[in-house]
């Protein structure tokens, strides 16, 4: 039996006793195993990340939509990342090659039964989008919760996948997919000008005309600002590239990188590729990861 991966990002990254509730809702689903959670206050986010086998992940990821659609209000939410959802966004990531179109089952079954059995409008995206303008996140979360909740009325190319064309009083919309693995990766930057962080973003973002397979935004946290990025294929656009494609335009606008942040899991491969380019090791590969190896000679043993 698969496993696959399930990344759920909620609106809420203040209150931790919500998040408790939320986490504990995901690993009471049999065979759903809790590998990370992670909070933001200034995002007012979580990000938590499992694994189970394909029939018990979508239970879990509909335990945790459930969870928070009872917790979270969105008329009262405010924080800097955009959201249209107290579950936000839950994608199905496979671990396995070939195992995509079992993502994308999971991905249905979870977005019927969010609308059916929740009350919650359900969007489809990345690859187990619908319609092609749906495949992109940031189109399907155009305007968020306050502009969907006007136009999911009127405009009938904001209609739900699934579900009633309105949003749920206080929980909003989710929109559930099936995508490759991504890397959540910030990079903030010692300035208090959110146009900078904006311009630095649009420069570098693949829609724009910038670096393939990258998603950025400009975001003004409490004591700097910030370019959030999301690297949908690490293999053609590296965290180090990303990184560098930051700071090189920030100090060409006299700005310094304060630091930057992973948010969640990424997959050790990545990993192995900033070490290359640090320490300019061409010749590095995963085969040289000690703890690699060792779980290579456990999973082949057993």
């Amino acid at each position: 039996m698969s496993l696959i991966e399930c990344v759920p990002n909620f609106s809420e990254g203040r209150r931790s006793v919500v998040v408790d509730e939320i986490v504990a809702a995901i690993a009471a689903v049999p065979q759903a195993h809790v590998l990370d959670r992670q909070s933001d206050a200034v995002h007012n986010r979580s990000v938590v990340t499992f694994v189970a086998p394909p029939e018990a992940a979508a239970e879990a990821a509909l335990a945790g939509i459930a969870a928070a659609s009872r917790l979270i209000d969105l008329n009262l939410h405010r924080g800097a990342h955009p959201r249209f959802g107290a579950a936000d966004v839950v994608p199905f990531v496979p671990l396995q090659d070939g195992d995509m179109p079992i993502c994308v089952a999971a991905a249905e079954t979870v977005a019927r039964r969010a609308a059916t059995e929740l009350g919650i409008p359900a969007y489809l995206y990345e690859q187990a989008a619908r319609r092609p303008e749906r495949r992109d996140l940031a189109d399907v979360r155009r305007g968020g919760f306050e502009e969907l909740r006007e136009t999911i009325v009127t405009d009938s190319q904001r209609a739900p996948d699934f579900g009633a064309a309105e949003v749920h009083p206080t929980a909003g919309a989710v929109a559930v997919g099936a995508r490759r693995p991504l890397i959540a990766y910030n990079v903030n930057l010692l300035s208090d000008d959110v146009e900078l962080a904006r311009g630095i973003a649009g420069e570098i973002r693949e829609r724009d005309g910038g670096l393939p397979n990258l998603k950025a935004i400009g975001l003004a946290l409490e004591d700097c600002v910030q370019v959030s990025m999301n690297l949908t294929d690490y293999r053609v656009t590296p965290m180090s590239v990303a990184f560098e494609a930051v700071r090189s335009r920030a100090e060409a606008r006299g700005v310094q990188v304060r630091e930057s942040e992973i948010v969640g899991l990424v997959p050790e491969e990545a990993l192995v590729d900033v070490a290359c380019a640090a320490l300019l090791a061409g010749g590095l590969s995963r085969d040289q990861v000690l703890e690699a190896r060792v779980l290579d000679t456990i999973l082949a043993a057993s």
